[in-house]
């Protein structure tokens, strides 16, 4: 590697995300580790994005902008890797927010293990107003991890929180089109197949949640292609599907309705003791559907903290 290469690149691929993108990337730009570089791809922003990231890019040399005409997103990421420069790959999401040592973490990490090929962290969730809403993440060495996957659990990694090696990604062939709102998990379980794939016990990331994130919009589509990626596996690993997973129960295809999406986070926020978040989406969930008991469940128990 030449010396005056990064070690690291952060890919950040961005589509209309002006409300969070210019945090999302003063996130990563005031990490604690320095030698790294910001690899942004404007997948055809309709909105302001491309200007916010312009004149950031103008001030902070590490950042590298791309721009052009809409692709979508596993086209952008695969373009992402094929042009990095570092030892490793970061990613993030334009929605999210790192902590600060994030990044040292996890070439620390990197370092001192050799035979990890992913370190993802655990998370904060946060709302679209920057809200906290409680933790998330409990699964952290490489057996638990992966059987989780096998098993169709979400987020055992999160995605925008991991760390690649970037060898081990361009080996497995970056992230695959035929399974699209489920790119993460297939790439997860394939990288499983190199090497241990497991995350630091510390929550070095703000995971925001909102209703336009993949998970709301295409959840149907993410069931299907989670289905398919898990069974690909199987067949690579030469193993027998359980058919008793919860991947299979009939209630993975069922979409959360935006009420019980409100009231889920509101039960989270509480479950937490982020009493204010609580409220906020007890009364979200109230303005919705006044005459719900489980909204009005939630607005008492948060108003008593428990």
């Amino acid at each position: 590697m030449k010396t005056d290469s990064p070690l690291i690149s952060v890919i950040l691929p961005v589509y209309n995300a002006e409300k969070y993108v210019e945090l999302a990337i003063f996130s990563i730009l005031g990490q604690t580790y320095t030698n790294f570089e910001l690899v942004i791809i404007d997948d055809g922003s309709t909105d302001d994005s491309k200007k916010i990231i312009t004149r950031m890019a103008n001030s902070d040399n590490r950042i590298r902008l791309i721009s052009r005409p809409n692709k979508g997103l596993i086209k952008t990421l695969n373009e992402a890797i094929d042009v990095s420069r570092g030892d490793y790959i970061a990613r993030m999401d334009a929605d999210d927010i790192c902590l600060p040592d994030r990044l040292e973490n996890q070439i620390t990490f990197l370092s001192e293990h050799p035979g990890n090929v992913v370190v993802g962290t655990l998370s904060t969730l946060i709302d679209s107003d920057g809200d906290e809403i409680g933790p998330f993440g409990k699964w952290v060495k490489h057996d638990e991890i992966d059987s989780a996957h096998l098993s169709g659990h979400g987020g055992a990694i999160i995605h925008p929180s991991v760390m690649i090696r970037t060898d081990a990604l361009r080996c497995v062939g970056g992230y695959r089109e035929e399974f699209k709102s489920a790119e993460d998990i297939d790439l997860w379980l394939r990288l499983a197949e190199l090497g241990k794939v497991t995350n630091i016990d510390k929550r070095l990331i703000l995971y925001r949640q909102h209703m336009d994130s993949i998970g709301h919009r295409h959840r149907s589509e993410q069931v299907t292609n989670t289905r398919k990626a898990i069974l690909d596996a199987y067949k690579r690993r030469r193993l027998q599907p359980d058919e008793g997973a919860q991947l299979f129960s009939s209630s993975s295809d069922v979409s959360d309705s935006e009420l019980d999406t409100m009231l889920k986070w509101g039960w989270w926020a509480l479950g937490a003791k982020n009493i204010k978040t609580a409220k906020k989406y007890a009364f979200k969930s109230l303005f919705m559907a006044p005459l719900t008991f489980q909204s009005w469940k939630l607005l008492v128990c948060s108003y008593r903290g428990y």
